[in-house]
């Protein structure tokens, strides 16, 4: 019985002298942490999506409370977020442009041809490994596998006939589904952008053409009825400056394959 008793008390010793040496490592050692960061964070939606361009939202509250970040650094919340935040700071809320998610590309089963028929798992990029880059004729249009539907936490990402469409007032521009895609055919743009260009191909007209009947030609009558000079061609591809956009429609209206959306 002595023997149980002198274990136990040793026991109990022991664990009183760790929680000792703890409590007071743990006072020496702590890291004091901003008040400003703290309300930042409890604020900040809580997804660590990465959108902002920090691995989560604990360095995007810190970046934030230093003045390093603005209050609307964060896509998910938005400008209700970034007012909030702004008004824990006490600083002046600025207007802040909501951006969406866009895929550059209109070949659905019907306009987008296919050159061989592919068995294997639906993911975009091991599509990517077999001959063409996937069955599509496109190689540059979406492969319609869905891997940006499956990174998207906010269910924002359909596949519809044959490619991805996004739902705008789901999306938060987190930016995975950018860096998922293989072929970088989806961008950010403003979410009252009226006129965008639905292709992604940079090749020649007549090879555009006999691969999809939804895609870019490059013949530039865009460019050249554009008054506001937003439009630009790029190797075949034009490509519609939503900045400088004044969405009169003229380019759409002009656009003989009718991809300018």
């Amino acid at each position: 019985m002595t023997e149980i008793i002198i274990a136990a008390a040793v026991v109990c010793g022991v664990g009183i002298l760790i929680g000792v040496l703890l409590g007071v490592a743990g006072e020496k050692f702590k890291v004091e942490v901003d008040p400003k960061e703290i309300a930042v964070r409890e604020l900040l939606p809580g997804n660590n999506c990465g959108g902002c361009g920090f691995p989560g939202c604990d360095g995007l509250a810190a970046a934030i409370a230093k003045g390093e970040m603005p209050p609307s650094a964060c896509p998910v919340g938005g400008e209700a977020v970034a007012k909030a935040i702004s008004e824990a700071l006490g600083v002046e809320s600025t207007e802040t442009v909501r951006y969406v998610a866009f895929v550059k590309c209109a070949g659905d089963c019907e306009k987008a041809k296919d050159v061989y028929e592919y068995v294997g798992p639906k993911s975009c990029k091991l599509a990517q490994n077999n001959p063409n880059g996937g069955p599509k004729a496109c190689t540059y249009g979406c492969t319609g596998y869905g891997s940006c539907k499956q990174v998207c936490e906010f269910d924002a990402i359909d596949i519809i006939d044959g490619i991805a469409v996004i739902n705008k007032d789901k999306c938060k521009a987190c930016g995975k589904c950018i860096d998922e895609c293989p072929r970088k055919l989806i961008e950010l743009v403003p979410y009252n952008a009226e006129h965008l260009v639905r292709c992604n191909s940079h090749d020649r007209g007549i090879d555009v053409k006999a691969a999809c009947s939804a895609g870019c030609i490059g013949c530039s009558l865009c460019v050249r009825n554009c008054e506001a000079e937003a439009i630009t061609m790029d190797r075949n591809l034009a490509h519609i400056d939503p900045e400088k956009c004044n969405n009169c429609g003229a380019c759409k209206h002009k656009c003989p394959v009718k991809i300018i959306t």
